[in-house]
């Protein structure tokens, strides 16, 4: 699908002189040029069909929120200090569309693909939804804060960002296809770093362009984020608070499982199947990082 459109777009091609269209309007662009030229219409739908279905998806989410939200809105039934969080939900829910659109953008100028930096932002905008989104459920359903130690709060903070880094290292590995290259693991080919990792100048250019740098930073702030979560779970059963343990131990696990299945999907050199389901774990690790800090925070009445 090449342009955008939020309210119409809700319709596919229907006649045959439709199809067409669209297939004509999808040859003009980079990716049927030097990548899918000469295929057939059935081909395009196949394709036409999984862009369709996402931007479909989004825009039923957004109805998903919207209606309740407007429901208890027009009642006054929103909880008090919540309007704004909500509004808030909503701007942001609206925010994703057009990111995603910018995003499909990048890949209709000079490259075959969307832009790895605008991936990135729109996998990151989507997890910020979802991670808010459980916040407010969270907080909306008085789940306890049990509190814990300072020491194991900044602990559970650089895990947040270490998890935050490696999501969006995930997103450039994805946009720039480095996972196609170096598939073996725990060294790329028999190095720990390979020369090709930094091979651009200026060097620091690597880290964002360079797809054996971008592999090797994710490999291994992904082992950063195990060998933190590792301890972050030892230091919460010495804390004898069963909630912090309890919810430690499930973020450690979604983690060890989310790392394998990292792994795997890199030495079976990126078959569908497993990246989408590595991309759903990342999801899952959100939700039980959110409800970790969530439970870790001290409570105000503590404070």
């Amino acid at each position: 699908m090449v342009d955008w459109r939020p309210v119409m777009g809700i319709v596919p091609p229907m006649s045959v002189a439709e199809w067409t269209q669209a297939f004509n309007d999808y040859k003009q662009y980079p990716e049927y040029q030097k990548i899918n030229a000469g295929m057939s219409l059935a081909e395009f739908k196949y394709i036409f069909y999984w862009e369709y279905g996402h931007r479909v998806l989004g825009r039923f989410i957004g109805l998903l929120y919207f209606a309740p939200f407007f429901y208890f809105l027009v009642r006054r039934q929103i909880p008090i200090g919540y309007h704004l969080k909500l509004w808030v939900g909503l701007l942001l829910g609206g925010s994703q569309g057009l990111m995603g659109w910018y995003m499909v953008k990048s890949g209709l100028i000079d490259m075959p693909r969307v832009s790895h930096y605008r991936l990135a932002a729109h996998l990151g905008l989507a997890l910020v939804i979802l991670a808010y989104l459980f916040w407010l459920v969270l907080s909306l359903l008085n789940v306890s804060r049990q509190g814990s130690s300072r020491a194991f709060l900044r602990g559970t903070y650089l895990l947040v960002g270490l998890v935050t880094l490696q999501i969006v290292y995930g997103a450039f590995v994805a946009g720039s296809h480095a996972g196609y290259g170096f598939n073996t693991y725990p060294l790329m080919n028999g190095d720990f770093i390979p020369d090709l990792a930094i091979a651009i100048s200026p060097l620091w250019h690597n880290l964002f362009e360079n797809n054996a740098m971008l592999q090797f930073v994710h490999r291994w702030v992904g082992a950063a984020v195990l060998i933190l979560a590792l301890v972050l779970t030892i230091k919460a059963k010495q804390s004898g608070s069963k909630a912090i343990w309890h919810a430690m131990l499930l973020s450690f696990c979604g983690i060890v499982i989310q790392f394998l299945l990292g792994v795997f999907t890199l030495i079976y050199v990126v078959p569908i199947e497993l990246a989408s389901i590595h991309q759903a774990g990342a999801c899952v690790v959100v939700l039980l990082m959110v409800n970790l800090t969530f439970r870790a925070q001290i409570p105000q009445s503590a404070k």
